[in-house]
């Protein structure tokens, strides 16, 4: 049984090391629109710790949040008062994310990244076969690190094709 009352995904939320850089690169590049920033927020119990899960004495800078693509991003901003890991997670790592966009031309796409030197990792990947079949993929990375992907599967996945069929008895 699901959550009561669930409905929809509300906002991604992520740590960047400059807020200012994370505004322009996904307004630039993704047509984001900043729709409010807020903070700083600090706490002096242990306000932090319960409701972020972070060291108690941690502090936000800055949050922004944008939205465009019927997705919105919360982005934070933490001072460097406390020791933390700086280090953006590996998509091996607990906790390694990736935030992936639809383009409709995939060719187009990953030659815009190039033209703004953004890091593609590798070449777009074709799935052939299993439940992806269909679907072209590629992963690059944002200036701080951050894995974004590029997908595409214009004629949909072949899960999506291969209808479950019942048959009654």
């Amino acid at each position: 049984m699901a959550i009561p009352g669930l409905k929809k995904v509300d906002h991604v939320g992520f740590t960047v090391p400059n807020l200012n850089e994370a505004i322009a690169f996904f307004q630039q590049h993704f047509d984001f629109e900043l729709l409010y920033e807020f903070g700083p927020f600090k706490s002096d119990d242990d306000w932090m710790a319960a409701h972020l899960n972070v060291h108690p004495r941690a502090e936000v800078k800055k949050i922004a949040v944008m939205n465009a693509h019927n997705i919105n991003l919360e982005i934070f901003e933490y001072a460097d008062n406390i020791p933390r890991n700086k280090q953006v997670p590996s998509n091996a790592d607990i906790g390694g994310h990736h935030l992936a966009f639809y383009v409709e031309d995939m060719d187009s796409a990953v030659a815009y990244l190039h033209e703004h030197n953004i890091k593609v990792l590798a070449k777009p990947t074709e799935s052939t076969d299993g439940p992806t079949a269909g679907e072209t993929w590629v992963y690059f990375l944002t200036p701080w690190g951050m894995h974004l992907e590029f997908a595409t599967y214009p004629n949909g996945k072949a899960y999506q094709r291969q209808a479950a069929v019942k048959v009654s008895r």
